[in-house]
């Protein structure tokens, strides 16, 4: 439960309810980020997450429920909160003929306070293009212009709705590291995103949203802890064996079969592994392959959604 007056709380989310015509986008999320935390939203496209992000930013009124941020009522206090945070959204459109230090210069005066543009500039690899028209810059420089603009304010909270869709993995491991680097600065960083490895590797905790409902909320390792599917194992034998059989053996959860490969959920891991090579032999069959693999948070998506984030 929220705990008034707490200073460590940055961000907190208490039953926000939204509706677009008969479309419940929100129903009902709960959520509290502590500062200097990265923070993920996790979940498909149409999930609620960009709708959070704009109810904290003040540019959507809750139906119900509330949200604050720094103490702060993003509805009644907008022009307060507008010093406080910085927001890269989805699409960041700008004049295709101003120029990258036009763009920070323009930002810049709409804050009371304000970070150094040279210090921007380095950060993210902006200093050669400092001259460059926005419409000559790639989609990764963009992305770094988009980031550099989100902190002209040096924010309390930064808001990343989805930093990375449409980029490929090089340029997504850039603005990991960029957002790993606020963290380090003590920044708090509340990023939406639809890939599991992305909230995997750079989040504090994780809320997984799902049609509105917040459905699972913790670190990534207590997640995936408290799934029920165990260690993957996926095993190749020389003979085929019952998926029957297999649901049967010591520690084994569950089990599926694909294209010869079969894939079963168990734990504890080491005595489900012992009662396979048993069973094996009494079949005169033999282990021909085994990748033993941890819980992700995909499998706790699916688990808890009964559906691919992708679906």
């Amino acid at each position: 439960m929220p705990i008034e007056g707490n200073n460590s709380v940055l961000v907190r989310v208490e039953n926000l309810h939204k509706r677009y015509g008969q479309v419940e986008a929100l129903r009902g999320i709960t959520f509290e980020i502590q500062r200097g935390e990265v923070f993920g939203l996790l979940g498909p496209n149409g999930a609620g997450k960009t709708t959070t992000i704009e109810i904290l930013e003040g540019l959507r009124q809750p139906d119900a429920g509330r949200a604050t941020v720094s103490g702060l009522d993003p509805t009644r206090e907008q022009a307060a909160l507008k010093q406080r945070i910085g927001a890269q959204l989805q699409a960041t459109v700008l004049p295709d003929k101003i120029r990258v230090e036009e763009a920070l210069w323009l930002f810049s005066s709409f804050y009371e306070r304000t970070a150094p543009m040279e210090m921007l500039l380095d950060r993210f690899g902006l200093a050669e293009k400092r001259r460059a028209f926005f419409e000559h810059l790639s989609g990764g420089q963009k992305q770094r212009l988009a980031l550099a603009l989100a902190l002209v304010n040096d924010p309390e909270l930064v808001l990343l709705d989805e930093p990375t869709v449409g980029l490929d993995a090089t340029l997504r491991r850039d603005i990991y590291a960029l957002i790993e680097q606020f963290r380090s600065d003590g920044r708090t960083v509340l990023l939406t995103t639809h890939y599991i490895e992305e909230a995997e590797r750079l989040c504090d905790h994780v809320a997984i949203i799902d049609r509105g409902l917040l459905i699972a909320l913790g670190t990534p390792r207590e997640l995936i802890e408290r799934s029920g599917k165990g260690t993957r194992l996926e095993v190749r034998t020389s003979k085929p064996v019952s998926l029957d059989r297999l649901r049967k053996l010591e520690a084994v959860l569950d089990c599926a079969e694909a294209d010869g490969t079969y894939f079963l959920h168990a734990q504890p891991p080491a005595q489900a592994i012992s009662s396979l090579v048993r069973l094996l032999e009494a079949e005169g069959s033999a282990l021909l392959d085994l990748h033993i693999a941890q819980p992700s948070l995909e499998d706790v998506f699916v688990e808890v959604t009964g559906r691919r984030i992708e679906e």
